[in-house]
């Protein structure tokens, strides 16, 4: 009688079948046998159907590492693993994604396109067209489509441009945090010349409303996060307390010191581990501190004395000065070189051929803290090259936040990139 039943456990279907002469009938279709839930046999059971499944039991070897077969609580922890987001997923099993929170600014922007700038006083015809910007949402769908999982805090307005904003953070899969306001949404008035050249004036609106209770508030969103990226066209005090908040979860806290007017607390820049103004803004702030530099001459400095000026103003971090075409210059503290053989260098761009270049810092700043939290163990010279890269791709189509290319479309352009990315993905 036992044989009997052991034979109906392993094929329930065997009570329904004839023996007639003649070739043997089709297996029938499958059935749990009794009592197949429950979990009162061992997982590497291969004739138990419950316990025969290999996704199933390489979740356990994951999890578990190299317990020895049958140890206790490896069926358990094997059970809870499942219960991860993710994990029995091909995605799961395969890599974890990083994480990027950005707080910042959302504007709609309403862009004019001219043979050149306009003078004081001067008129010109140009092509106009709409569309969303702002450097806080900028950067956050950068670092989305180079890959990172993004989180982005913002204050909204409750108008069409608010709606416009969740509409495209859920497309490129950004979770969205946003205080509302009875401010209107932000926009931004933008120039752009026949070189790619532009010019841009903001009209803050709900972005000056962001409080740093509601970025307090957030505090969940930051759990987990390799990098908390901020710029300041919301509040400092907003940015400070984000800054804070990263400094709390173990996050590496990027200040991009934007607009060029802006003004940097000294409790913010004490926060900071690591900043990246372009020319403009990097002389602005040095001339806060007492420093002396011309935007237009910057670039052609001697590294020893970029160098120099970059430790006045944040000597315990690092320092990237974005040059436009001419790429870019690093500067590291003697005592944290980031993974660097040297103290600074100059990061050239590609050659491209760029037509608007809105949106670049804002690529460079996403594709940055992207590659920075995918892979901190890889040196930092890498992920500037990276981040240099996908800047110089956005100023090949118009627009700001639209402009922000994808990572399959880097390595198009760029496939002597591919072994790097290689590096950051199985990171």
């Amino acid at each position: 009688m036992r044989l009997r039943q052991l034979q109906l456990d392993r094929d329930p279907d065997r009570r329904h079948r004839w023996h007639r002469p003649g070739p043997p009938p089709r297996p029938g279709p499958i059935r749990p046998a009794r009592g197949a839930r429950r979990l009162h046999r061992h997982p590497d059971d291969r004739h138990h159907r419950r316990c025969a499944d290999p996704l199933r039991l390489r979740r356990r070897n994951l999890v578990a590492g190299a317990s020895p077969k049958g140890a206790p609580g490896t069926i358990v922890i094997a059970r809870v693993a499942s219960l991860l987001p993710g994990f029995g997923s091909r995605a799961g099993l395969m890599t974890a994604k990083s994480k990027v929170v950005v707080v910042g600014s959302f504007n709609v922007d309403h862009v004019w396109s001219t043979d050149m700038l306009p003078r004081p006083g001067e008129t010109l015809a140009g092509r106009y067209r709409s569309g969303p910007g702002g450097k806080g949402f900028n950067q956050a769908v950068a670092a989305a489509r180079s890959g990172a999982t993004t989180a982005f805090v913002c204050a909204l307005g409750d108008d069409a441009g608010g709606r416009l904003a969740r509409e495209l953070a859920e497309g490129d899969g950004i979770a969205l945090h946003a205080q509302s306001s009875s401010q209107p949404t932000g926009t931004a008035g933008i120039y752009v010349d026949a070189d790619g050249r532009n010019s841009i004036v903001i009209g803050p609106g709900a972005n000056a409303a962001l409080s740093p209770a509601h970025v307090r508030a957030q505090d969940a969103a930051f759990v987990g996060a390799g990098v908390v990226l901020a710029q300041l066209e919301s509040p400092v005090d907003a940015v400070l307390e984000a800054f804070t908040v990263a400094r709390r979860h173990g996050a590496s806290a990027l200040l991009n010191p934007a607009p060029a007017d802006a003004v940097v607390t000294p409790e913010l820049w004490a926060l900071a581990d690591l900043t990246t103004p372009n020319e403009t803004e990097f002389c602005m702030q040095l001339k806060r501190l007492g420093a002396d530099a011309d935007p237009v001459t910057l670039a052609s400095q001697p590294d020893d004395a970029l160098h120099a000026l970059c430790r006045q103003l944040l000597p315990h971090g690092t320092v990237v000065i974005t040059l436009g075409a001419a790429g870019c210059f690093v500067s590291h503290p003697a005592g944290d070189l980031r993974g660097d053989t040297a103290p600074c260098y100059r990061q050239p761009a590609p050659q491209v051929d760029a037509i608007d270049t809105t949106g670049a810092g804002d690529a460079f700043n996403g594709a940055l803290a992207a590659a920075l939290a995918s892979a901190p163990g890889q040196p930092f010279a890498a992920h500037v090259r990276r981040a240099v890269d996908y800047a110089a791709l956005s100023t090949e189509r118009h627009g700001a936040a639209e402009a922000m290319p994808r990572m399959h479309e880097l390595a198009e352009r760029f496939p002597d990139r591919r072994q790097y990315e290689q590096k950051i993905n199985t990171a």
